[in-house]
C-alpha cells in the first residue's frame, strides 16, 4: 500500500477540501482524487461523502483513519531513525516577531529540539523591519515574520495568517454597537512599530479627515502594547491569537468595527542557496507547526494562507 496515498487520506480528513489538500501536498486535485479512489477500491468501502464545499468521513472512513494515522506516524518515525538526526549539530539563528512568539513559537522550538537534539538555536525577537535588516546582513539564517524578503535566492514560505481585530479594555466603557473609524479615532490608537505592516494599514484605512484627530502611539513591544490596552490607555488592532488569555479573562474584548483590518500574513524567509542544509528543513517545521495551530484554533484565530478572505 502506498504510504503517500495514506498521507493524502489523512490530510483530506483534516482539511475536508480537495483543493486545500492538493496545495498542502504540493500536487493537483486530480492526483488527490485519484489516490482516494485507489484507496477506496483497495479497501472496498467509500471513505468520504462528497459535498459541494467539503467532504466528510463516512463511518468506514473514520475507522480507516485511525489506522492510517498510525501508519503515517510510524513511517515518519522510521525515516527519522534511519536518517540519524544526532549527526546534525552546530548553530542555527532564527529571527521571529513577537506575534509568533506569543502563539505557536514554543511548540515550533519543541519540535525542532526533538528532531535535532544536538542543534543549538539562537533566537532574536524583534520587529519585522529590524529582522529583515539582520537577515540581509547575514546575521540570521531564518526569519519568521509578517513581510516577505525580496532578493535573489530568497525563499518566502507561507506559514499562516492571523486575522486582526480591534480590541479595548472594559474600562473604556465601549458598548457592543458597531463603531466607525471616526468613533475609533476618538480614542488613542496603540499601534505596532512605525512603518510596520499594521501601522501602514492604520495610516491607509483612516481618511484624511479622521487622521487629523488621530492620536497614534507606535510601540515596538507587543507585550507593552497589550499591557497598555489592558490598562485602558487606548484601543489597538491585534491578532486574537496572541491575547487569548486576556480575552478569556475578559480584561480585553473585541470591538465591532465597520471596516475590516487586513490580516497578518506570516512567512518563513530563508536563503535557498544557504550552505546550512537545515534552514529549509527548519522552515518546513515552522510551516507544519503554524498549519497545526491554524487547524486546532479555527479560522477566527489563525488560518492557512489559502483560506484568506
Amino acid at each position: 500500500m502506498n504510504i503517500r496515498f495514506l498521507e493524502t487520506f489523512v490530510w483530506l480528513a483534516k482539511l475536508k477540501n480537495f483543493r486545500l489538500t492538493a496545495e498542502r501536498l504540493h500536487t493537483t486535485q486530480a492526483a488527490v482524487s485519484s489516490r482516494i479512489a485507489t484507496l477506496e477500491q483497495d479497501f472496498g468501502v467509500r471513505l468520504f461523502d462528497r459535498g459541494a464545499r467539503e467532504v466528510t468521513l463516512t463511518t468506514d472512513g473514520s475507522k480507516a483513519l485511525v489506522y492510517a494515522e498510525r501508519m503515517v506516524k510510524l513511517m515518519r518515525e522510521m525515516k527519522d531513525d534511519m536518517s540519524d538526526k544526532q549527526v546534525y549539530a552546530g548553530v542555527i539563528r532564527i529571527g521571529v516577531i513577537e506575534s509568533i512568539v506569543h502563539s505557536w513559537f514554543p511548540d515550533f522550538i519543541g519540535r525542532v529540539h526533538k528532531m535535532f537534539p544536538r542543534l543549538q538555536i539562537e533566537i532574536a525577537s524583534d520587529t519585522t523591519i529590524h529582522l529583515r535588516e539582520q537577515f540581509s546582513k547575514g546575521a540570521l539564517d531564518i526569519v519568521l515574520q509578517a513581510e516577505p524578503v525580496i532578493g535573489s535566492h530568497i525563499t518566502n514560505l507561507n506559514l499562516c495568517e492571523f486575522p486582526m481585530r480591534w480590541v479595548g479594555s472594559p474600562k473604556l466603557n465601549i458598548g457592543s454597537e458597531t463603531l466607525s473609524l471616526s468613533d475609533l479615532a476618538t480614542f488613542p490608537i496603540i499601534s505596532f512599530a512605525r512603518n510596520s505592516g499594521p501601522h501602514a494599514a492604520i495610516e491607509r484605512i483612516f481618511s484624511d479627515s479622521e487622521r487629523g484627530a488621530l492620536h497614534v502611539n507606535c510601540i515596538a513591544s507587543v507585550a507593552t502594547m497589550i499591557r497598555l490596552v489592558t490598562d485602558g490607555f487606548g484601543v489597538a488592532a491585534v491578532p486574537p491569537a496572541i491575547i487569548q488569555r486576556e480575552l478569556n479573562e475578559e480584561i480585553l474584548h473585541t470591538l465591532r468595527v465597520d471596516v475590516e483590518f487586513p490580516a497578518l500574513v506570516m512567512l518563513a524567509c530563508f536563503r535557498s542557496d544557504n550552505e546550512n542544509p537545515l534552514t529549509e528543513t527548519v522552515a518546513r517545521i515552522a510551516q507544519e507547526t503554524a498549519a497545526d495551530f491554524a487547524l486546532n484554533w479555527g479560522h477566527e484565530i489563525a488560518r492557512l494562507p489559502s483560506q484568506a478572505q
